[in-house]
């Protein structure tokens, strides 16, 4: 590029686009291929669904007349409720494993650890017929004149609830001190230097921005969980599955059930999916993960033989200087 060459136009358009101000023009990349896949992918669901909705051997009637049936309906609350009160459990339980696991007390770093490897180390079906089954091997639970029936105490929902929320708490715990690990320990310092206190800066400094990591992983385990619930029908607990299989046994429609359970699941899957979306657009506030695109002016400057910003403002402050003087 000459400076003799330039006009007063170019010049003008030169130092905009130098300095980031003129228009860039974007292409777009054309994809055939994929929309070829796309169109492909809908065929194959639309024929499915059409396979399914025409099949003479699933009673859709059957379904739709169950779908919101009282028992169903029972079925699906005793889910839901299992579901939040296992998470809290869980969500509460790994909190706490996790700070005991990064404090610097031996002793907790060992029960911690001692736990994790325990229960997640035992598959979680094992772990409820052994809560359901624990009279067989402690009669009475309590110390001393203080003591109550095991089989009064541990009912199917309560050896459902232990089973699920302790099993919880053990994988909660990693996602936990992940998330705390993820903080600077730049703040944790500068925390520490004005005076504030472990426990002060784990819940207002620590925790708050370490939820930004926690809730996806959360959320996961949420659904998860939801799903999992159906395990608590082999101790006869009255949940979705429970409550369709009861059903199913009485009119011999054990698919249509099925189904009926599955749309449900797929109902509160959705519904938490994007609940937690929208906790993750919440925490993830004052955070971006997007990098800035490269425009076509800084794609042009990669371009071999091409000037980069700072030697066309070279020489634009060159060819203005030359016609000063």
């Amino acid at each position: 590029m000459t400076t003799s060459a330039l006009n007063d136009h170019q010049i003008e358009k030169l130092e905009q686009e130098a300095q980031g101000t003129g228009a860039i023009h974007s292409v777009s990349v054309k994809h055939p291929w994929q929309a070829v896949a796309g169109v492909l992918v809908i065929l194959l669901l639309a024929a499915l669904a059409w396979r399914m909705a025409t099949n003479e051997n699933i009673k859709w009637s059957i379904v739709f007349d169950n779908l919101a049936a009282p028992g169903i309906l029972r079925g699906l609350g005793t889910t839901l409720l299992l579901t939040a009160l296992a998470m809290a459990i869980g969500l509460t339980l790994g909190t706490v494993l996790a700070v005991a696991r990064l404090s610097s007390n031996r002793v907790l770093q060992s029960v911690s650890n001692g736990y994790i490897w325990l229960f997640r180390g035992t598959p979680l079906l094992v772990q409820l017929l052994l809560w359901f089954n624990l009279a067989l091997f402690f009669p009475r639970l309590g110390f001393g004149e203080i003591s109550v029936d095991t089989n009064i105490f541990m009912t199917p929902f309560m050896a459902a609830l232990l089973g699920l929320g302790l099993n919880e708490g053990a994988y909660m715990a990693e996602i936990v001190r992940g998330g705390i690990q993820s903080v600077d320990r730049g703040q944790v310092e500068a925390a520490s230097a004005l005076g504030l206190r472990s426990r002060r800066i784990m819940s207002r400094i620590i925790l708050p921005q370490a939820m930004r990591v926690i809730i996806p992983p959360v959320g996961n385990n949420l659904i998860t969980m939801l799903k999992m619930t159906s395990l608590v029908s082999v101790i006869a607990v009255p949940d979705l599955l429970n409550r369709a299989q009861i059903v199913s046994a009485r009119n011999f429609y054990v698919f249509e059930l099925l189904i009926v359970a599955t749309v449900w699941y797929l109902v509160f899957t959705t519904i938490f999916t994007l609940l937690q979306m929208q906790i993750e657009k919440r925490f993830a506030r004052g955070f971006s993960q997007t990098h800035p695109r490269i425009g076509k002016r800084v794609a042009k400057g990669l371009i071999p033989g091409r000037l980069s910003n700072t030697q066309i403002l070279e020489v634009v402050q060159e060819k203005r200087e030359g016609r000063r003087s």
